[in-house]
């Protein structure tokens, strides 16, 4: 995709039929993988691949068939354009409702089956698509059930409903006078190439779409901060606007660059009473509905401390949850951010056709073009009226002086009608300097078919009062024309007085981002690991058991057998561990550990440092052989161990020393260790024992 500035022609103004959908193919053809060529063995056509290696008939009509639905998905499905800020389904849905416009509202189902005569899909997507717009307030105003964006309610079948358009898509989406027409699908109507939209509508409405190979999230914003925007674009002013959904909520921008990026959305939560949040506005892409469903599920997993939510939505967002007994109102605050879906993020990828070609923009590129396409516009509407006007001033200064010098006399006895046109054009003759063209017979056929009870009741003061309004007109129009920006800056600002109030900005904003909530300090005691000792059971739902530590459910945790074998795991609800385990702890894979341990085949003894690593969870490992047995297993290194054999015949040393255990190689865990003895270890310790005898002779232990 080509990244587009705002400087490229505008369609929209062009008379003739845009360029063919399927003339695009090669920005396609691009962006598919390299094929290689197969020639199918005791086959001398292949159908697939020509004898040369290349592509044979079939490959190319897969091809050029898979390029012609991408082209159609893109352009004329799925993607909205930077012009008219819609897609197509959208645009003809505009344009019925334009046709059929007379003020009062119309049944939906109505505007459906107009549009259907421009739009070749069915009429179920083309009600979804008018709820849709209807729902975002800008375009359309619906009468009846069109849903609910708060709590995800559906909208009435579309016989039950009706619509109009609004002042606002009334005013600023139409114009015949500057709008280019295409034959419509089955080519028996004629439908905009795009909508004279002076409206940055890409922009206030937002868009999603997946197309083949791409797809677009363009995110809504807030109409009059767009307005104030474009000013300063006008001005050459920096500008810098951010997204606004209609719940409300609150928005992190950290991490937004100019519609790139990504955004993150908090539901407004507030204290109410002692042991009570309300949640009074939803965080963007969610309904009240979903956000339940998501906190209850949460309730489930033990995430949060709620016991009840009552749903109290109705025209604005109330949804009451009920605390446990003893839960801080903050920390719960804290947790529904953390673990529901309060808080999520959204990426911004805004993907959008310009000049019929998928564009990615930002959302200053997009203002830009929107800026001067409502310039082209205003200019276009001001040269057109300018026109208009030349031509009432010749109407007007026509009839005055055909009535005031009384030219109509002139034709009382002419018998034909050549003469009659004659008669009136010699009439004229004294008076052409009054006009600013040349009289044509059609002229002269306008003048002819004024009523003589309109010539009898003929008012000169009001005719020149007329002429006069129609030049002062004029002036303001070229006025206009010559300055241009300052006649935009004055369109727009009328904009904003008029429509301020009824768009105020909904959603609030974190230039610097959201308190980070640190979840596992949040979390780290919110589990109690019990162990019943008796059975041989571990976990967090063990009832009467005694506690082995506190952790979190984003913990995991390690259990270390003496046999050498140890597990990873989540906090079980109960797991089974035997009464052979030497150790549990919350799993640290970068914490170092010592162990002494006897393997099985010669009953030699070694010892090893190690961390533990990486590790897959309830996956079974070994820090020792198999059959071995741990004889010392602790975090960290101690300073000495200390050692007493088994007594044996011939045997000259009891006891030993190893020291400094620090100073052992760190290893990997499932690496072999360091030989200690060869002997059978009676007992191991790590402080000085009331055992141990100084003067023996060869206490010294070596660690080689």
């Amino acid at each position: 995709m080509s990244k587009k500035n705002g400087k490229e022609s505008n369609p929209v103004n062009n008379t003739s039929q845009p360029p063919s959908l399927f003339e695009d193919m090669d920005l396609f053809k691009n962006s598919l993988p390299a094929q290689e060529s197969k020639k199918t063995p005791n086959s001398d056509h292949n159908i697939l691949h020509n004898e040369q290696g290349g592509s044979g008939p079939l490959h190319t009509l897969m091809d050029e068939n898979f390029l012609l639905f991408a082209s159609y998905t893109i352009c004329n499905r799925a993607i909205p354009a930077v012009e008219d800020g819609l897609k197509p389904v959208q645009r003809r849905i505009m344009h019925s409702l334009k046709e059929k416009d007379d003020g009062r509202f119309i049944k939906v189902a109505n505007i459906v089956g107009h549009t259907m005569q421009y739009h070749p899909h069915g009429d179920a997507s083309i009600a979804d698509a008018l709820v849709n717009l209807t729902n975002k307030r800008y375009l359309i105003e619906g009468q009846g059930n069109f849903g609910n964006v708060f709590t995800g309610d559906r909208a009435a079948a579309s016989r039950y409903i009706e619509c109009r358009l609004t002042e606002l898509a009334r005013n600023e989406l139409f114009n015949k006078k500057i709008t280019s027409y295409i034959a419509s699908y089955d080519g028996r109507n004629k439908e905009p190439i795009m909508l004279p939209c002076k409206l940055p509508m890409l922009l206030m409405l937002g868009a999603e779409g997946i197309a083949v190979g791409l797809s677009t999230v363009i995110l809504p914003h807030n109409f009059i901060e767009l307005l104030e925007a474009q000013i300063e674009i006008i001005r050459k002013n920096p500008v810098k606007v951010l997204p606004d959904f209609q719940t409300g909520g609150q928005m992190d921008v950290s991490e937004y660059n100019d519609g790139i990026g990504k955004i993150k959305v908090r539901a407004t939560i507030k204290p109410r009473d002692k042991n009570k949040l309300i949640i009074t506005q939803l965080p963007a892409g969610q309904t009240t509905e979903s956000l339940i469903n998501n906190i209850e599920e949460a309730i489930k997993r033990k995430k949060i401390a709620v016991k009840q939510i009552n749903d109290y939505t109705a025209a604005k967002v109330e949804i009451e949850l009920v605390l446990t007994t003893g839960t801080s109102q903050n920390r719960a605050i804290q947790m529904l951010y953390a673990f529901t879906a309060c808080e999520h993020s959204i990426t911004s990828r805004p993907v959008m056709l310009y000049n019929n070609r998928p564009s990615e923009m930002t959302t200053t590129e997009v203002l830009k073009i929107c800026t001067e396409q409502l310039m082209q516009f205003l200019q276009r509407e001001l040269e057109i009226r300018l026109s208009e006007l030349d031509d009432l001033f010749h109407d007007k200064t026509l009839e005055q002086i055909f009535i005031e010098e009384r030219i109509y006399k002139r034709i009382e006895e002419k018998v034909t009608y050549d003469e009659v046109q004659k008669a009136v054009l010699s009439g004229f003759k004294a008076f052409l300097k009054r006009l600013r063209r040349e009289i044509t017979l059609e002229d002269v056929e306008k003048l002819l078919q004024i009523k003589i009870r309109r010539i009898s009741r003929y008012d000169i003061n009001k005719s020149r009062q007329e002429i006069e309004k129609i030049l002062e007109e004029e002036a303001t129009v070229k006025n206009n024309l010559k300055q241009l920006k300052r006649y935009t800056i004055r369109y727009i600002k009328n904009l904003i007085k008029k429509y301020s109030k009824q768009y105020p900005r909904l959603t609030s904003i974190s230039e610097s981002g959201f308190k980070q909530v640190e979840v596992r300090k949040l979390t780290a005691s919110e589990l109690s690991l019990q162990i019943d000792k008796e059975n041989g059971y571990i976990g967090t739902d063990i009832k009467g058991g005694e506690e082995l530590l506190k952790c979190s459910s984003l913990d995991k945790i390690i259990v270390v057998w003496a046999d050498g074998s140890y597990k990873m795991m989540p906090p079980p609800d109960k797991f089974f561990v035997d009464k052979n385990w030497i150790y549990c702890q919350i799993f640290n894979k970068e914490k170092e550990f010592t162990a002494v341990y006897r393997e099985p085949d010669y009953g030699f003894a070694y010892i090893k440092r190690f961390a533990f690593g990486g590790a897959i969870q309830n996956k079974d490992y070994r820090l020792a052989p198999l059959n071995s047995k741990i004889l010392l297993f602790q975090e960290d290194a101690p300073e000495y161990i200390f050692l007493k054999y088994k007594a044996a015949k011939r045997q000259q040393i009891h006891q030993q020393v190893f020291a400094p255990i620090e100073e052992v190689r760190l290893k990997g865990v499932s690496a072999k260790g360091i030989q200690m003895t060869t002997k059978t270890i009676a007992k191991i310790v790590t402080k000085k024992p009331q055992w141990w005898d100084d003067d023996a002779r060869g206490s010294k232990g070596i660690l080689t």
